[in-house]
């Protein structure tokens, strides 16, 4: 006759088979498991704790077992349980999704691989899941081949971390080529259930340029919009911003590599205003302007979803969010230093020219 194992608790250990017991924290099953071990403490059969919990006395008596084994700890994880081998071979579906390509195609989709690897597309997927694989993205980058990249990088980063006293950061640039857009048709507004609607063709009715100037300090924005984007147009705005600033503060102007920012008339200009200082991100860099930022929110914002039947309502829009803006201006705050940017740079050249020579070999 088999004889159930003797359970015995002391206060302690009864306190917390309550606690779990009666917690609505824990999963059920821990819950249930407690409570027979509480049963089986108070001297009740296995039969008898499975009819008053509801569960079979064979389960009863192996959590019976396992606790007189183990403690409560035994209680907690259930015990690696059988099943079919896998017979996926994960490592070969990443090793096709990562080196090899489909025929005619770029790269895989979760069909395709299935097809080859012999497997359903819902595998592909919970392994492409499970390694973070996203064949049909791509990240898309360029690396300066400035010669003074690292000089030009920790002068504007510098300007950004420890600015200079008496003095006001600029971050200028300009956005060309706005498009006034009109749409074909009119769309259908918002509405609970359905997303608001707008035709995919447009009607162009001309463009204008904008150009900003962000101040570092507390976000403002001073723009002006201008048909073109020649050296003339440039000078209106640093005229512009050398009326709308402080003349008791010298100005530090970070701008990109474009010819119009270079001119000699621009230069003759610069030099006949000594308070203004021009530092020029490295080529191909022109991340390090804080200006883009706002460049991208004014396109999310106001520009990209906007109806524009001609340049002056795009112009008067852009005005106005610039106004709006500067009631309540939110700066950028920079905080990446210089090394850490360099150190990245170093890695993305060294991990491109691995690549070139594989490729040359």
């Amino acid at each position: 006759m088999r004889i159930a194992e003797q359970i015995e608790l002391s206060i302690e250990e009864r306190s917390r088979l309550l606690k779990l017991a009666h917690s609505e924290a824990v999963s059920v099953r821990l819950a249930r498991r407690a409570g027979m071990i509480l049963l089986a403490a108070d001297g009740f059969e296995n039969k008898t704790i499975g009819e008053m919990i509801g569960a079979g006395r064979v389960q009863v008596a192996s959590w019976r077992k396992r606790y007189a084994a183990g403690g409560l700890a035994a209680l907690e994880h259930d015990l690696p349980r059988g099943g079919r081998r896998r017979t996926v071979d994960r490592s070969e579906i990443v090793r096709l999704t990562t080196q090899t390509k489909p025929a005619a195609a770029t790269q895989w989709s979760t069909r395709t691989l299935a097809a080859v690897a012999g497997v359903s597309d819902t595998t592909i997927q919970r392994v492409w899941k499970a390694h973070g694989l996203k064949p049909h993205r791509i990240r898309r980058f360029k690396i300066s081949r400035d010669p003074k990249f690292v000089e030009k990088l920790e002068d504007i980063v510098g300007l950004y971390m420890n600015p200079p006293e008496h003095a006001l950061v600029l971050c200028c640039d300009e956005k060309s080529q706005v498009q006034a857009l009109d749409r074909t048709q009119p769309g259908l507004p918002l509405k609970k259930g359905r997303a608001a609607t707008m035709t995919h063709d447009y009607k162009r009715n001309g463009t204008t340029t904008l150009f900003a100037a962000l101040n570092t300090l507390d976000g403002k924005v001073i723009s002006r919009c201008e048909a073109r984007h020649r050296h003339t147009e440039w000078l209106k705005f640093l005229r512009q911003v050398e009326r709308e600033t402080p003349t008791d503060k010298s100005l530090h102007l970070i701008c990109d590599n474009y010819s119009t920012h270079k001119h000699p008339k621009v230069g003759e200009w610069l030099a006949k205003n000594p308070r203004i200082h021009v530092h020029f991100t490295p080529t191909s860099a022109s991340w390090l302007n804080m200006v883009e930022r706002f460049f991208r929110d004014i396109t999310v914002e106001r520009i990209r979803n906007g109806v524009f039947r001609s340049v002056s309502e795009l112009v008067s829009a852009i005005e106005q969010y610039v106004s709006v803006h500067n009631k309540d201006p939110k700066p950028f705050v920079w905080t990446a230093k210089a090394n850490d940017i360099l150190q990245k740079v170093i890695r993305a050249n060294s991990r491109l020219s691995s690549k070139q020579n594989e490729a040359l070999h």
